[in-house]
């Protein structure tokens, strides 16, 4: 893998490339950074060009002070993808990166030629308590302590981590690896600004779900671990229904992070997938049918309930 940077906007980007071939872009999580995608980068890159970006506000990124929503995330994505020559590309988001490749979707179709959605945010209400917390007031003035403790006292927070339902796996792994990345301000500022644009009390308070059926031309895959403990694997049925001709892959033995726990499997699952499918060819007055027209309830569904977000 080569590791690089470019400048956009004044600002540093940060990114692996790897491969030749079709474009595949993996987009991580919150807390993420490109590496997280290492056990499968050296794979895919046999058959595809891949290309994993540190999003702004992590990793080896710059942190400014600045828009951290999806919509900003997936603009920068767009520019990576530009400045570097590349139009169009398959988009794999994991997590706040699922929600990033939806919205990256939704804005820049046309540079989509598939999606790939890995335990996506955006698909629904439920959320583990410990993603809620973040959004509570006062929680800027926690997270520094807690993350220095951590990187300090490893034993002691992997075993808070085991205790609030993480498994030791990757989940436990990745998210002690993210939860001490934050102990640099301008990440901590980032992850904050990201998670209070996106999570309340409640749980995830932006949902995708009322326009995923602009999404029915589009090749999706939808794959998640059968035990995630972050988010929960109902919301990947719950996309399956509402995106029609979408394809649904469960890993049974694995957690928030699938490419992690099963490697091998995840990359022939999207090796296959891309290979099976053509890529999306954009119907301008077909979209446009589609917005005026809306979803079309499904047989049997009450039509005033369609569309609305959950």
């Amino acid at each position: 893998m080569e590791r690089s940077e470019i400048t956009l906007h004044g600002q540093k980007l940060s990114y692996c490339k790897a491969g030749k071939g079709p474009l595949l872009v993996l987009l991580h999580g919150i807390a993420g950074t490109a590496s997280t995608w290492d056990p499968v980068i050296p794979w895919l890159a046999e058959r595809y060009t891949v290309l994993a970006p540190d999003l702004l506000g992590h990793g080896e990124s710059a942190k400014p002070e600045g828009d951290y929503s999806l919509g900003a995330y997936a603009n920068g994505v767009r520019d990576l993808l530009a400045a570097l020559g590349h139009d169009r590309g398959t988009l794999v988001g994991h997590s706040l990166g699922g929600g990033v490749a939806m919205q990256f979707a939704y804005q820049f179709l046309e540079r989509c030629e598939r999606l790939v959605l890995v335990s996506s945010g955006g698909l629904g209400r439920e959320l583990h308590p410990l993603l809620r917390a973040a959004a509570l007031p006062g929680a800027e003035i926690v997270l520094p302590w807690l993350s220095v403790a951590g990187e300090k006292s490893v034993g002691r927070v992997f075993h808070k981590l085991r205790g609030i339902g993480l498994r030791a796996s990757a989940d436990l792994e990745e998210t002690w690896r993210g939860f001490v990345s934050l102990a640099d301000a301008g990440a901590r500022r980032a992850f904050l600004h990201t998670v209070r644009g996106i999570i309340d009390l409640h749980g995830q308070r932006v949902s995708a779900a009322d326009r995923l059926y602009l999404a029915a031309e589009l090749p999706t895959l939808i794959l998640w671990g059968e035990k995630d403990p972050l988010i929960p694997v109902l919301h990947a049925h719950e996309a399956h229904e509402r995106i029609p001709g979408s394809r649904l892959e469960i890993f049974p033995d694995a957690g928030h992070f699938p490419y992690r726990d099963d490697p091998r499997r995840f990359v022939s699952t999207l090796v296959e997938f891309v290979q099976s499918t053509n890529p999306l060819h954009v119907d301008q007055e077909h979209i446009k049918d589609l917005l005026r027209t809306g979803p079309r309830p499904a047989p049997g569904a009450d039509p005033h309930s369609q569309g609305a977000s959950r």
